[in-house]
């Protein structure tokens, strides 16, 4: 604190790791000396009584610490904390988790002992031994003032801890923004909403009179609770320029971290103090942290910065992607006029906080599609055993010699009379796979050289290093009578491979029902499970072998048993379609509703992938047309989505409900509006579903299809009746989703469905409000020629006009003012209005 020439405490509101100071300054000249503190250790840990609910007032306590030090927290001076309550050590658990240090002080994560409540206290670095009863006074003044701002948006103080010094606050589970950015990958929702939370907080700052300034609005300072809300730090920096000069207050900065958030006005020599839009300014610069989640001017150094940013310049805008939602582009213009040159061009809080919710509500209107289904085909594949016999010719060649194989098959086996005769490893060919003679033989479908072999009682059940026994070989290639003649060996019907694959499951995979048969009554077991739960079952069903189905069934093969993901034979048969299996499935006692573990049923994924056949015969049988996976979606749902007209008609039929909703709260007319199925839109307004139903955000299909389908969508749910009027929860009519994203057929269209040219959302605003911030004049003209009118003010009291203004839409003022004559804009000039879009 020596570089400004002043003193100081420096208090923060704790989180986790990373998080930066909350800076409450006051001038006075002289270094700040306060009590260090320490972590309280085990001998401070004897039982006191805990604080009253009521703050402490007139008591003047003994002598207190190491030294003796008479109590600073005089009678007259606590009775100034108001509402806050004085705490010692001995309030809380003796465990203090540190969370946070650095050039800022100590944080610390504590528990009440009576109240049983998180709190953190920060401990300043400057809390030196021979702190004075006017630093106390200090801290006291700061803590107080804090307590009177109150916002759910801003973080809240609960008290000072007399020993060790510090300000006690809420406990914010989630740390701070800037540490979550480093670590987490968000989601355009929660980007967006911690933008909003943001100027609302900011807002609130600036609204106070007279108007407090933040002047350190970076990520480190926006922490997030639990449920990963915003509550701002650091504020209340606003007499900065009485306590440092500019050029002390940048070096500051620099070594604070915080050089990236200065406007570039206060690098021009001047003597005029920051006003609001320097928060402005660093607002800008926030919104581009969250949007790219990477850091500002990575690598510069401090001199780069302070003259980059004073020529103009800003940081990189190649992260920014076309691929991103028009909402983020929108973001991206409002991230532009906040970090604008020019101080008086940059936007105000009340307006930021007005734009930034209209993005919010438009972004959380998007409609998640139904998860698609991807089953892949279960297959399992002999493992090349190609090199290996490559190097056996010579031995191939031995053995098909009927004269001399009796003799070699004694040297390879070690069975010659002697005993003695141990085979080299060129001799016996020992690979790293372990297969032997018998394998290769087996492979290579040599049956009377495999009887010989067997003769000299070779091991009938050796595994290659996969696994692989003679038998799997001999199913895998689909040899019965190798596999009669290994098995009449003693072959172990049941031993699988790595992947826990037994004969059986190569047999169903092959259709191979005389292998199956086989193995069946030599005691396989006919639900076999390999190592991801498919049963011989389940790969019969894939591969429509309804030969090898029939025969597992007749063996009390379980036609309900789940692999890995949850699904059953049936789930597998419909979803490939094969309506034979799903027949004999049904008739074998397959739960027709079994639900895998997304909670989806057989007839779900029929639909996903439009097996009619099969759906047909689920829905004969009695499947439930109703069934919900994990996210809400019905058949219908998914068949609406996907734009499956013959099967939403058979679902209807059947008793599809037309109004559940899905977790995000849509119908199937909702998903056809949002997807543009316009066959499907029809069908199901013809069966009578609500056209008004409520969706999320009180969002109804047309309001979907204004914001985000064709204008043929807008047409056809007009034409079948749906209300032009409705408003979702922030008050948006489809009118002013319509201009919003300036379509203007559809403007036209609402407005010949008798939409209300005057309806405001919840801040106000008038779908000329809206035509005026997107400076489209075509628009404009259009609701004027309805009857708009242009005087209306907002709920902060701007007019079409002064929007146009503030939001640098220049081109339309002249017709606002009423400068520029009304054009005919409807009937037969409409070709000619939309070339003005």
């Amino acid at each position: 604190m020596a570089a400004w020439g002043l003193r100081a405490q420096i208090w923060v509101f704790p989180s986790l790791a990373g998080q930066d100071r909350l800076l409450l300054t006051r001038k006075e000249g002289g270094p700040a000396r306060l009590p260090i503190p320490t972590l309280p250790g085990p001998e401070q840990q004897e039982a006191a009584a805990a604080p009253s609910l009521q703050p402490r007032r007139g008591s003047a306590r003994g002598p207190e610490g190491p030294g003796g030090r008479t109590d600073l927290m005089a009678a007259d001076v606590e009775q100034r904390l108001g509402s806050l309550t004085v705490f010692t050590r001995d309030d809380f658990d003796g465990d203090w988790r540190r969370v946070a240090s650095g050039g800022f002080g100590q944080v610390f994560q504590v528990r009440h002992k009576r109240w049983r409540t998180e709190y953190a206290i920060k401990c300043s670095p400057c809390l030196l031994p021979d702190t004075t009863s006017s630093d106390v006074n200090c801290l006291i003044e700061e803590a107080a003032k804090m307590e009177k701002i109150k916002f759910q948006h801003i973080v809240s103080i609960y008290g000072v801890c007399r020993k060790p010094l510090g300000i006690v606050m809420e406990f914010m589970a989630n740390g701070s923004l800037e540490k979550m950015l480093s670590t987490h990958c968000l989601c355009w929702q929660l980007k967006f909403r911690i933008i909003h939370e943001t100027s609302l907080a900011m807002n609130f700052l600036h609204s106070i009179q007279p108007p407090l300034l933040h002047l350190d609005l970076k990520p480190g300072n926006i922490l997030l609770d639990s449920n990963m809300h915003v509550k701002i730090s650091d504020f209340g920096l606003s007499k900065w320029m009485e306590q440092s000069t500019r050029m002390q207050y940048i070096e500051r900065s620099a070594l604070r971290g915080t050089l990236s958030y200065i406007p570039p006005e206060m690098f021009v020599e001047t003597n005029k103090a920051p006003g609001p839009k320097y928060d402005v300014y660093s607002f800008g610069i926030v919104i581009w942290e969250l949007l790219t989640q990477q850091k500002p001017y990575s690598g510069f150094s401090m001199m780069t910065i302070i003259v980059r940013v004073a020529t103009g310049g800003r940081p990189s805008l190649q992260p920014v992607s076309e691929e991103w939602p028009g909402e983020a582009q929108q973001m991206v213009d409002l991230m532009k006029r906040c970090w604008d040159q020019d101080p008086k061009k940059r936007p105000c809080f009340p307006d930021i906080t007005v734009e930034t919710d209209m993005l919010l509500s438009l972004l959380q209107s998007t409609v998640a599609d139904p998860e698609s289904e991807a089953l892949a085909r279960k297959v399992s594949c002999k493992p090349s055993l190609c090199q290996p016999w490559e190097v056996s010719v010579e031995v191939n060649q031995e053995l098909t010699d009927i004269g001399n194989s009796g003799d070699y098959l004694k040297r390879v086996l070690q069975l010659s009379d002697s005993g003695s005769l141990v085979p080299s490893d060129e001799e016996l060919r020992i690979y790293e796979n372990k297969v032997t003679p018998l394998h290769f033989l087996v492979a290579q479908g040599s049956m009377e050289q495999v009887k010989l072999l067997l003769a000299h009682e070779v091991d009938v059940d050796c595994q290659t290093a996969c696994g692989y026994t003679p038998l799997l070989i001999a199913t895998q290639d689909q040899q019965p009578d190798l596999c009669t003649l290994l098995l009449e060996h003693g072959a172990n019907a049941n031993l699988a491979d790595e992947d826990d694959w037994a004969p059986l499951h190569f047999a169903a995979q092959n259709g191979d029902d005389r292998t199956a048969r086989l193995l069946l009554d030599h005691g396989a077991h006919v639900d076999a499970q390999e190592h991801e739960g498919w049963t011989p079952l389940h790969l019969a069903a894939q591969n429509n072998f309804e030969n090898v189905a029939r025969l597992l069934v007749s063996r009390q093969a379980d036609p309900n048993l789940h692999e890995a993901e949850g699904k059953t034979p049936l789930h597998v048969a419909a979803y490939f379609g094969h309506v034979n299996l799903v027949k004999l499935l049904t008739g074998q006692g397959a739960e027709l509703d079994a639900r895998q573990r997304n909670l989806r049923t057989p007839l779900h994924l029929a639909v996903e992938r439009g097996k009619v056949r099969a759906i047909q015969h689920l829905l004969k049988s009695g499947a439930a047309p109703n069934a919900l996976d994990q996210r809400n979606y019905s058949p219908l749902h998914i068949a609406a989505a996907r734009g499956k007209y013959l099967v939403c008609k058979m679902l209807l039929r059947y008793g599809a409900s037309l109004e559940l909703p899905t977790q995000q709260g849509w119908t199937p007319l909702h998903l056809a509006a949002y997807k543009g199925h316009l066959e499907i839109i029809r069908l199901l307004a013809e069966s009578h579903a609500d056209l008004g139903a409520p969706g999320g955000m009180n969002w109804t299909p047309l309001h979907l299809a204004a914001r985000h389908g064709a204008e043929v969508v807008v047409s056809a749910l007009l034409q079948c009746g749906a209300d032009p009027n409705a408003a979702e929860q922030s008050g948006w009519t489809p009118l002013h989703l319509a201009v919003q994203r300036g379509t203007f057929l559809s403007v036209v269209n609402l407005l010949e469905h008798r939409a209300d040219v005057h309806a405001r959302n919840k801040v106000g605003w008038t779908p000329a409000h809206l035509a005026a911030l997107q400076g489209n004049m075509a628009i404009l003209k259009v609701l004027v020629k309805a009857g708009a009118q242009l005087d209306i003010q907002d709920g902060m009291g701007c007019t079409p006009l002064q929007l146009a203004l503030r939001s640098q839409k220049q081109g339309i003022v002249p017709f606002l003012e009423g400068k520029e004559p009304l054009l005919a804009v409807l009937g037969s000039d409409e070709s000619g209005a939309q070339m003005d879009v």
